[in-house]
């Protein structure tokens, strides 16, 4: 008995992960033209799940748009530092198209539903670094929008 709780003990401390409670940062790169997005985590409940929110933004020579997605992520460890997790979740945006002289195109709103997955990596001091694929769908009335955008993303965060 005492070589099954001191095998499970042992168990359950190699497959722990450590989170921190918050997180903040930028995720860099994106799909759909997003090129970067501030970022918080918050550590949520006992089993080291988190939500995440990320306020994105875009400017060019088509469109200026912002969003804020909102993501559930659920972490499991892989070993060491590293971390796996899956993750999904909803936004809202909006949208302001620059090109004016065509009746095809105009401002507007739009929502979205997106799943996340990603790998990370806790470093000894409050640094965190991920790289995720948070395919997104979205809802819209904007003639030149696309409903699906993979949008891929390195994550750079520090934690407290």
């Amino acid at each position: 008995m005492a070589a099954f709780i001191f095998g499970a003990a042992t168990f359950n401390s190699v497959t722990a992960q450590e989170i921190s409670d918050n997180a903040l940062g930028l995720r860099v790169g994106g799909g759909n033209g997003y090129g970067a997005e501030v970022s918080y985590q918050r550590a949520v409940g006992m089993d080291n799940n988190r939500l995440e929110f990320d306020l994105g933004w875009r400017n060019d020579s088509h469109y200026d748009a912002i969003k804020l997605v909102g993501l559930y992520q659920w972490i499991w460890n892989i070993e060491g530092g590293f971390n796996w997790y899956l993750g999904a979740g909803a936004g809202l945006g909006n949208y302001d198209d620059n090109r004016h002289n065509d009746n095809d195109y105009r401002d507007g709103a739009f929502g979205l539903i997106a799943g996340d997955v990603g790998i990370e990596y806790n470093f000894d001091f409050p640094l965190l670094l991920s790289l995720d694929f948070r395919p997104e769908i979205g809802f819209s009335d904007y003639v030149d929008h696309n409903d699906f955008s993979p949008d891929i993303a390195l994550g750079i965060r520090y934690q407290f």
